[in-house]
């Protein structure tokens, strides 16, 4: 292991884009898409099979091959969430400012996604709770599955990335004073806390009746799946982690170890305990990913990853998530969920995917980064030059 640095000692300037990070987005929104592709059961009632093959021994093995996909990339996107912004953080930055930026990341596509959806069809499914807490960003906290995936399903996720961003400045002043030497103790407590998470979701939530689209009850996939204090812990080891790569103290891992490493925590989340899938299963591999890609961009070995193109495939992956529940569980509905012949229906995975992309890439352009681009930076500052010089504006 390489002796650890000061993390005031590595330069920010060279820190201050993780491109490789930013391309790996897309890889845990495409396992997000071919979950949701699927899905015997739609989130939209009248919860009609999602999955568009005839072959049902085929569809079926499929859907279990993928059957973990979907909670991998959620949980990949809390701990990256997490990473990130400790990675950017900077001592002092006005939590009014932060706020800002964070609001305008996620509210101006969400709003899209929302009206859209309620166009074409949550408002005739969703009850007005589902409307008006999905709006807001509260419905995850609602113990009610036709509330708390109400309106654009996807986005129940960001009611747990908007109360990450809400506490973040708050809970980044204790993080930063935790001593580099404990930092891998303090990581090892969120873990733990995970596995709390769900040893409460099996033994303290009501087991029955059990929901028709799980194996555990439609309480217990809320508690320890969907509500937005339990993904938490995942949030605070993403920033850990950002200080334990920042202060020298990661582990070297080659980039085949964290593969295999992924691949054994995914084989695990197939064989444990349903709840213990959602996350306990694969964060380890999860972190290990994120944590190595970074190392790799700090030491200037961005590779694939890095490319133009993932770079921009990554740009619009938050797009492309959000508009999977129109353009996947609408789309189903238009075709009247028929299923098809093999061949044809890897073709209708394939405008599907085609259509998400072009989705996703609309949100980016026309949505979020002109927004981000307007009023998501601070508003540039007038100085007052003396009395025989031009006034000025500046960054």
């Amino acid at each position: 292991m390489t002796a650890p640095v000061p993390e005031a000692a590595i330069a920010r300037p060279r820190l201050s884009k993780l491109p490789s990070l930013t391309g790996l987005r897309f890889f845990a929104a495409l396992l997000v898409f071919f979950f949701h592709i699927t899905l015997s059961n739609s989130p939209i009632p009248p919860n009609d099979p999602i999955n568009p093959f005839a072959d049902a021994e085929f569809g079926s093995t499929l859907e279990w091959l993928v059957s973990k996909a979907g909670y991998v990339g959620v949980s990949f996107f809390f701990v990256l969430s997490g990473f990130l912004l400790a990675w950017a953080s900077k001592p002092g930055e006005p939590k009014r400012q932060f706020w800002r930026r964070r609001l305008l990341k996620i509210f101006p596509n969400h709003l899209v996604m929302w009206v859209l959806s309620m166009i074409l069809f949550a408002a005739a499914i969703n009850p007005p709770l589902g409307w008006i807490s999905n709006l807001f960003l509260v419905n995850s906290f609602i113990p009610d599955a036709s509330v708390y995936v109400a309106v654009n399903p996807p986005s129940w996720t960001l009611n747990s990335e908007l109360l990450f961003y809400m506490l973040f400045p708050l809970l980044m002043v204790p993080i930063r004073k935790i001593p580099g030497n404990r930092l891998w103790a303090w990581a090892w407590i969120t873990v733990a806390a995970m596995i709390a998470v769900q040893l409460i979701t099996t033994y303290l939530i009501p087991a029955t009746p059990v929901s028709a689209l799980t194996p555990i009850s439609e309480a217990q996939f809320w508690f320890g799946y969907i509500f937005p204090p339990a993904r938490l812990f995942e949030f605070i080891l993403g920033s850990l982690l950002a200080r334990i790569v920042l202060s020298g103290r990661w582990v070297p891992l080659k980039m085949w170890h964290t593969l295999l490493l992924c691949v054994a925590g995914y084989v695990a989340a197939m064989v444990v305990p349903f709840v213990y899938s959602f996350n306990v299963a694969t964060i380890i591999p999860v972190a290990a990913i994120i944590c190595t890609v970074a190392t790799r961009d700090i030491a200037g070995h961005t590779g694939f990853l890095g490319s133009k193109p993932m770079v921009w495939l990554g740009n619009i992956s938050f797009g492309f998530y959000l508009c999977q529940g129109v353009v996947i569980f609408y789309g189903r509905i238009l075709l009247r969920n028929e299923v098809y012949p093999t061949p044809i229906a890897w073709l209708v995975v394939a405008g599907f995917f085609v259509a998400t992309l072009l989705g996703g890439w609309a949100l980016y352009a026309l949505v979020e980064k002109p927004v981000m681009d307007r009023w998501a930076r601070p508003r540039p500052k007038l100085i007052q030059r003396e009395p025989d010089q031009a006034t000025v504006t500046v960054g």
